[in-house]
């Protein structure tokens, strides 16, 4: 079975053939980082503008590239929420239209869902149940996958989302959009005992993250080191981002080894998203996992980022299961990955 995904949540425009829900035919991609790095971060109106001139020609590729022509789908699968507004609205919109025009059912796909599913495409042995932990730059959700659409919800951050704390603190230190990865590579030759950024937490919710104070710590010992004279040079902004780094891995690995002790069926875990392509949260989930067990699921680099095949690897597993809406189809900010 062939699905043809589009993506266009945030500033990526993508769009995919997926074979039976793990075969990657095509995999065509057109970021917008160049566009927004003027800006120090995402402008959603230029997001929706790049995403409408974009999407035809990557929809084009994708199947020239999987060799196959559009009449050859069985579905389309899209992105319709989380995200932002008018990005998703870009991209259901030419689903919906192209799909009308080719007679072929149209599957609604949860982002988040998709960030999961990215790991189906290269791990054919992973399999619900599991344990899912998904790291972007608008979401942080701890939950587990009962099956390929069953989500049960364990816990999500309450304020900043652990990426976009990163981009924000990136931005303070003069880094260049986006600040993720920038900090990943300083992270690694600065000290992490520099500065003493603790963990974020959320009375009476062990499971739930918070980011927001984390990033104000960093905001604040920056501006407080610059008042004292310090010149933010390479060592200065190695030391913030190994500290800052250390902080959000322990506090995403915490929650997920609270997890893990309470749970007693020994289930795999999977790691996803976006900031799922930190090194150091790489290695330390694979220490995690090695010290209670458990085998762990990451995707490669290239699918931790935004993209259609993975949508399109979910909208397999939802069109099989019945998954089919009507044309009224509408887009969504916010919504629950449990709510599919």
């Amino acid at each position: 079975m062939l699905i043809f995904g589009i993506e266009s949540s945030c500033d990526e425009t993508a769009a995919s053939v997926v074979e039976d829900g793990r075969i990657i035919r095509s995999n065509v991609v057109a970021t917008q980082i160049e566009l927004h790095a003027l800006y120090g971060g995402v402008v959603p109106e230029i997001a929706s503008r790049a995403h409408t001139e974009a999407i035809s020609g990557v929809a084009e590729e994708a199947f020239r590239q999987a060799g196959i022509s559009p009449e050859e789908i069985d579905a389309v699968a899209v992105t319709y929420a989380p995200g932002l507004i008018g990005a998703l609205l870009t991209g259901l919109s030419f689903a919906k239209g192209f799909a009308y025009s080719m007679k072929k059912p149209i599957v609604p796909v949860h982002h988040l869902r998709g960030h999961i599913a990215a790991n189906y495409l290269v791990w054919p042995e992973l399999k619900p149940p599991f344990i899912a932990i998904c790291v972007s730059g608008g979401n942080t959700e701890l939950m587990i996958v009962e099956d390929y659409t069953r989500y049960r919800f364990v816990g999500t951050t309450r304020d900043d989302a652990a990426g976009e704390a990163f981009d924000k603190c990136a931005r303070v230190l003069g880094l260049p959009y986006p600040g993720g990865a920038a900090m990943d590579r300083l992270a690694s030759v600065g000290n992490k005992h520099a500065y003493a950024f603790h963990e974020g937490s959320v009375d009476g919710a062990p499971y739930d993250f918070s980011f927001s104070g984390l990033k104000t710590a960093v905001i604040n010992t920056v501006h407080t080191e610059t008042q004292k004279g310090r010149v933010i040079d390479d060592a200065f902004r190695a030391d913030i981002s190994a500290s800052f780094t250390d902080a959000v891995v322990r506090t995403i690995v915490g929650r997920l080894e609270h997890l893990l002790k309470e749970n007693v069926e020994g289930l795999d875990i999977v790691l996803a998203g976006g900031v799922a392509a930190n090194s150091h949260l790489r290695t330390a989930c694979e220490e995690l996992a090695g010290k209670y067990g458990r085998r762990l699921f990451m995707p490669p680099l290239k699918l931790c980022g935004d993209n259609a095949a993975m949508i399109a690897s979910q909208g397999y597993y939802e069109f099989v299961s019945g998954a089919n809406a009507s044309w009224s189809l509408n887009a969504y900010a916010t919504k629950s990955v449990s709510e599919g």
